[in-house]
């Protein structure tokens, strides 16, 4: 018998979402992939949901007899206010409140280190950190968060707030510190969905990385299993002249987001290569 009648996943189109729509359908009777952009081909429990986050009613339809919402949909690169305002923060509370309205009573939300970006690098960060965004993207997601904080304590809906910090292939010398397996990604919301009490907590969504700049101390008291470890790449990348290279980003957690003029396109020095996972 599966765990839940009915789990929601938003951003199911994107690259981390395609990598969780079959873990989470595992664990319901029925996955409900929500996205403003085609799916292609679902999965059999899968059903698939063409929605704008911005767009009220239709979240509040889409979320009706859910147990868990996974919301990892966003505009996930830095860009004018009014784009982010409608995607990332309209878009959030839309889901909140559509949570509350149907009494759902836990939320796993795809933050960001952009959050707390322009902290430096060297300061081995922790998940209670003040906010320090490095762009109106990360701005979003420290209203996300504390949107979830808010709703936890005022109507006891659960949510755990995963900074993520480079959920991609690893291409650079950063890298080696900020890494989030597609592995290790699965891992942290499948065990968020399962855990008895989660209250409202922050942790950053970074494997077990020798490198990592950050203290991940909260997913431990949580007891997420994190296994992986970016160290793996280094020696490739050092074949490739690679392993000492600096960028002026590297200063802060942000990496080049950090030093993006605002409502620029901050991923535009980024390889991130779009291998996000197509169903058979």
């Amino acid at each position: 018998m599966k765990q839940f009648k009915k789990i929601v996943l938003t951003g199911a189109s994107g690259r981390l979402g395609s990598y969780l729509r079959e873990p989470l359908s595992n664990k319901t009777e029925k996955l409900v992939s929500l996205d403003i952009n085609a799916l292609g081909k679902t999965l059999k429990n899968e059903q698939f949901e063409l929605a704008d986050l911005s767009n009220y009613p239709e979240i509040e339809r889409v979320l009706e007899g859910a147990n868990v919402v996974v919301h990892f949909a966003a505009l996930s690169n830095e860009g004018p206010f009014e784009k982010i305002l409608e995607a990332n923060i309209v878009g959030a509370f839309n889901i909140w409140k559509a949570a509350q309205e149907h009494k759902i009573k836990r939320i796993i939300f795809a933050s960001s280190i952009h959050a707390v970006g322009m902290h430096k690098s060297t300061s081995m960060t922790n998940s209670n950190v003040m906010h320090r965004p490095d762009t109106f993207y990360g701005l979003s997601k420290c209203f996300g968060e504390d949107l979830g904080r808010m709703y936890w304590d005022k109507c006891a809906i659960e949510c755990l707030c995963i900074r993520i910090i480079s959920c991609a292939k690893v291409t650079s010398n950063r890298a080696l510190g900020t890494w989030l397996s597609y592995d290790d990604l699965v891992r942290i919301v499948v065990q968020s969905i399962e855990i008895e009490e989660l209250g409202f907590e922050i942790i950053y969504g970074v494997s077990n990385n020798k490198r990592s700049p950050v203290n991940n101390e909260n997913a431990k008291k949580l007891g997420l299993e994190i296994e992986d470890n970016a160290e793996v790449f280094a020696e490739n990348l050092l074949r490739q002249g690679m392993l000492d290279e600096k960028n002026p980003g590297d200063n802060y957690l942000g990496g080049p987001f950090a030093i993006a003029p605002l409502g620029s396109d901050a991923m535009a020095t980024m390889n991130i290569v779009d291998d996000r996972k197509l169903i058979d």
